[in-house]
């Protein structure tokens, strides 16, 4: 589970948290906008009702396949009756529902996903539910734009160093009246030489191993072993030009991707920019 973040809806923090690609927004918070002292009365009221039954289940049916039907039948017959009573963590135990989150802790409560949340604070209020949405879409919004601006430093940071590594290669390592296919092997040949020296593994194994997945091996790179990759290549081409061989070039390179690794994983600096 990611972090947990908060938006402000109407002077009232709401937490949320991802699970995978879904996101949950507290239904304790929501609450809070109506009750602050007795949330979780709020939350079992609105789960008393055969409407909100009907919507969850539905909506576990859709998204959950190892939801429990049979029990989501029968407590939709006894919903709305006098005697009825459902809180989050019996619906949870009961069915195996997904849409619903007990938390415990310091940012603990009720949780749900996005789709349910909303349906609760529209219970809650048609107005408190219209800014939540802008809310979490404004969040949403900053978020994307925060990725996009890392792949592109991803990008421009595994490009750092190439030319200078690739002039080495074409200088040192590539014999005159090469054919063109001979000389794309060269290049492929060093490029997986940092590949096995950073990740452990060359393109095609990476290939073998992903083979569900679009792009390549430096695609799904992190900015710290995107960082190093660039160095890498300008350490490459350093040795290059000292005449080394490309297994004792190996053996250096590895060394010193881990030990920069390691340097960038304990520094602050480089965590600004995610």
């Amino acid at each position: 589970m990611a972090i947990n973040k908060t938006i402000n809806v109407k002077g009232t923090e709401i937490t949320l948290f991802s699970k995978g690609v879904a996101d949950y927004i507290s239904l304790t918070d929501i609450a809070k906008s109506r009750n602050s002292s007795e949330p979780f009365a709020i939350i079992n009221n609105w789960m008393r009702s055969r409407s909100t039954i009907e919507f969850i289940g539905l909506w576990e049916k859709l998204c959950n396949p190892d939801f429990k039907p049979l029990e989501f039948e029968r407590f939709k017959k006894e919903a709305g009756s006098n005697y009825f009573v459902l809180s989050p963590q019996r619906w949870i135990d009961a069915t195996n529902a997904i849409g619903i989150i007990s938390k415990s802790g310091r940012y603990g409560g009720t949780f749900a996903h996005k789709d349910i949340a909303f349906e609760f604070a529209s219970w809650i209020s048609s107005e408190f539910k219209l800014y939540l949405i802008v809310e979490f879409q404004r969040l949403k919004e900053e978020e994307n734009t925060r990725l996009k601006l890392e792949w592109n430093l991803q990008r421009t940071l595994a490009k750092v160093n190439y030319r200078i590594h690739t002039d080495a290669i074409k200088e040192k390592l590539i014999p005159p009246q090469l054919t063109k296919q001979q000389i794309n092997f060269v290049y492929a040949n060093e490029a997986d030489l940092l590949n096995v020296a950073l990740f452990g593994m060359t393109a095609k194994q990476w290939r073998d191993a992903n083979q569900k997945q679009d792009g390549n091996i430096r695609d799904y790179a992190t900015i710290e072993q995107l960082v190093v990759l660039s160095n890498l290549e300008s350490i490459n081409a350093v040795l290059i030009h000292q005449g080394l061989q490309q297994s004792e070039r190996v053996k250096q390179l590895n060394a010193i991707a881990i030990t920069q690794m390691k340097s960038l994983l304990s520094a602050n600096n480089l965590k600004k920019l995610k």
